[in-house]
């Protein structure tokens, strides 16, 4: 008999332990997966959305820097604003390339006349923008017309209209950008003429008309001129601006990130107790099982097995346990994260992005690797110490 036959046979020979020791391993590689593609995916949700944002520095009113972190990570309306002068004084500023005003608003909550409830709704200028434009050139071949939007991954045409209505207004939905894990996938992008033009005709057909304040902005995109110092030019926009707070793209989102942080803390903890209770249970268990089986293996001695033999054998099983452990381990905990993902987001109030199918493979290896070593290091030692006992002192025991 081959090595692995034999610890196929030994497994099927002990089938309580080893279940036990196939639950601790599947338990260790979940909680790992998990935990990890949770803080992968909020990380990469993070990265996109800075991305997808496409500005090295957002001006905000001073007061707002929450509020706008909060709208544009999770997709919640809000309402701020600043002169329209300021993107003057901003272009004004060394090492500015270029400024993009931005305008946020919100659809109605619940009202008849629109087809969702309280959507968050971006305004940009077409003349001056280096964000949404990039993306409409290259899957447009154009740029929007009046009546036209864009939205997130996840805006949709109700079932059975033709556009969706918002303020009594119809709009095209021209086509849906790449998931990125924030309140960017719900967030509806409009030019400036049509949510002017939606605005006058709210007037008249919405339960309440949409209201943007003459001369005035949410916020201003901001892109550095190469070469410049991004810092720097933070810093000469605050002392020159007044009234509002320049947000280097590296800093936004900060406290999400804080709270990453945290997380990833506890779950550090928790996976540090999980896998030293698992890894002295199962060592418990190999030893438990060879001192059980110091006669069999003395027998295998005297029939001419070799220390090496009976070693590998035990290691052997340990793997195979191992490896049925981790990948059900695994797959269920990319399953469960993947199904649960929006609730997930929801409670830790965090964005998700499921990580792409690399960075998954890398993730899945990682965790093979850990349930592995996990019961390899539980093992090596009793199988080390079975290994090297002298066949007759076994037998007579």
């Amino acid at each position: 008999m081959n090595v692995l036959g034999l610890a196929i046979r030994n497994i099927r020979g002990s089938s309580f332990r080893s279940l036990v020791i196939f639950l601790c391993v599947m338990v260790v590689a979940m909680f790992f997966l998990s935990a990890t593609l949770i803080i992968r995916g909020a990380e990469n949700s993070l990265d996109v959305g800075l991305r997808r944002l496409g500005a090295d520095i957002i001006v905000v009113p001073q007061g707002a820097e929450s509020k706008i972190e909060t709208a544009l990570l999770m997709g919640k309306p809000t309402k701020i604003w600043m002169p329209e002068e300021n993107l003057a004084k901003l272009a004004s500023i060394p090492g500015v390339a270029a400024v993009s005003p931005q305008i946020y608003l919100s659809s109605l909550y619940g009202a008849s006349c629109c087809a969702v409830s309280e959507m968050f709704l971006v305004v940009y200028d077409p003349a001056t923008d280096f964000a949404i434009s990039p993306w409409l050139r290259r899957n447009l071949g154009r740029g929007l017309t009046k009546g036209e939007v864009i939205g997130g991954t996840f805006v949709f045409i109700p079932p059975g209209e033709k556009d969706i209505k918002l303020y009594g207004y119809h709009l095209t939905l021209k086509g849906n950008l790449e998931p990125t894990g924030t309140g960017l996938d719900q967030t509806m992008f409009m030019t400036l003429e049509t949510a002017r033009d939606m605005a006058a005709s709210s007037m008249t057909t919405a339960e309440s008309p949409l209201q943007i304040p003459p001369g005035s902005i949410s916020a201003a995109l901001v892109k550095v001129s190469l070469g410049a110092d991004r810092h720097k030019v933070a810093l000469q926009v605050f002392r020159d601006v007044l009234g509002v707070v320049p947000i280097e793209s590296p800093n936004l989102f900060g406290s999400f990130r804080q709270q990453i942080t945290g997380v990833l803390w506890g779950f550090v903890v928790i996976m540090g107790i999980i896998w030293a209770i698992s890894a002295v249970l199962i060592g418990l268990i190999f030893s438990m099982a060879v001192n059980e089986r110091r006669r069999e293996i003395a027998v295998l001695r005297a029939l001419g097995a070799t220390r090496n033999f009976v070693f590998r054998s035990i290691l052997s099983e340990a793997c195979l346990l191992a490896l049925g452990a981790g990948v059900l381990g695994i797959g269920l905990a990319a399953f469960g994260v993947y199904l649960f993902r929006d609730l997930i987001a929801l409670r830790l109030g965090l964005p998700f992005l499921f990580p792409g199918a690399l960075s998954f493979l890398g993730l899945f290896g990682i965790g093979l690797a850990l349930a592995l070593g996990t019961v390899v290091l539980a093992a090596i030692l009793p199988a080390f110490r079975i290994s090297r006992q002298e066949a007759a002192v076994a037998m007579r025991e």
